[in-house]
């Protein structure tokens, strides 16, 4: 579960891109910044929510938060987040290793436009201890999402 399925996607899909994994736990954006050596607004967190009862998956810089009226404004509801155990059955990863890659759904991606700051940002790559670096410039189709702004 996690870390495999995001090597496994990257390896069906020709990505080209180093996983990265530590001895310390990068579960959260503090922890991931400390691991990686990196300032905490490159660590691009991924955050699930549910729009009328379908999961979505919308990834933002470190410090960003969901602005309320942003996101009633761009999907017609009030945020609402998935659960742990919702969030695994979704994605097939752990909370502190969320991350758009190796999904167990096929669901929608939003990369906030908070992440366009930095030329490159560090998402999870499926697991507590991971992280893979990624060119801005390349996500949207590394993960065929969809940049939105729906922070503050």
């Amino acid at each position: 579960m996690g870390i495999e399925e995001v090597r496994e996607e990257f390896s069906d899909n020709g990505v080209n891109l180093d996983i990265l994994e530590f001895d310390q736990s990068s579960a959260t954006v503090e922890l991931a910044a400390l691991a990686l050596n990196t300032e905490p607004d490159r660590i691009a967190k991924t955050m699930a929510f549910k729009v009328v009862d379908k999961p979505m998956l919308i990834v933002l810089k470190g410090s960003a938060r969901v602005d309320n009226r942003k996101y009633k404004d761009r999907f017609g509801v009030k945020a609402k987040m998935l659960s742990a155990e919702e969030v695994s059955e979704v994605t097939g990863h752990l909370i502190g290793g969320v991350c758009p890659f190796g999904l167990k759904q096929n669901i929608p991606i939003y990369l906030d436009i908070s992440l366009q700051e930095f030329d490159e940002v560090f998402p999870a790559a499926g697991s507590a201890n991971s992280a893979v670096r990624v060119p801005v410039s390349d996500f949207q189709d590394l993960v065929k999402g969809e940049w939105i702004d729906v922070s503050k």
